[in-house]
């Protein structure tokens, strides 16, 4: 795994201008299929990847929290929300909250995540390849290959699919 995450941001930016011209075209015409295929390929990728091996994305980005999320991980550290947010969250330039720094707290040495249960919406949901109307995240998609090796292949694949 440690091979493939060196590599991954090389080959990432190496197709950068394939994959974009590939979502530009596939966010002006979708093809009907697009939600059951991506969901076909990201259960297909996530069958061969341990998310456990890598957790890249907990070491190198932090998500957005929510309001909610901020309720639920303040309960979980019987903290006030203001003092879960002094203590762990920054506001960033599009005034979201954001991790103060990564890799995140609540990763642990064995990457597993403290808070699984109550994890932020944006690390559930993340790489966000098996969201419906995925065409509309092609941006958000741009950044995920460069850290997620599961995210490259499904968009690999997809273009194989669809090309």
């Amino acid at each position: 795994m440690e091979s493939i995450l060196k590599q991954l941001p090389q080959r990432a930016a190496e197709k950068h201008a394939t994959h974009k011209k590939f979502f530009q075209k596939l966010k002006k015409k979708p093809p009907k299929h697009l939600d059951s295929l991506m969901q076909e390929l990201h259960e297909e990728e996530f069958q061969r990847t341990d998310c456990l091996a890598c957790a890249n994305c907990c070491k190198t980005t932090g998500p957005l929290f929510t309001d909610r999320d901020i309720e639920r991980l303040s309960k979980r550290f019987r903290l006030k929300p203001s003092q879960f947010i002094e203590q762990y969250l920054r506001i960033d330039e599009e005034n979201d909250y954001v991790l103060q720094s990564v890799p995140c707290p609540f990763l642990g040495a064995d990457n597993f995540c403290s808070v699984y249960d109550v994890r932020p919406k944006a690390c559930r949901e993340f790489p966000h390849t098996d969201r419906k109307k995925f065409q509309q995240i092609s941006n958000l998609t741009l950044k995920n290959v460069a850290i997620c090796p599961a995210a490259f292949n499904i968009v690999e694949e997809l273009r194989e699919r669809i090309s």
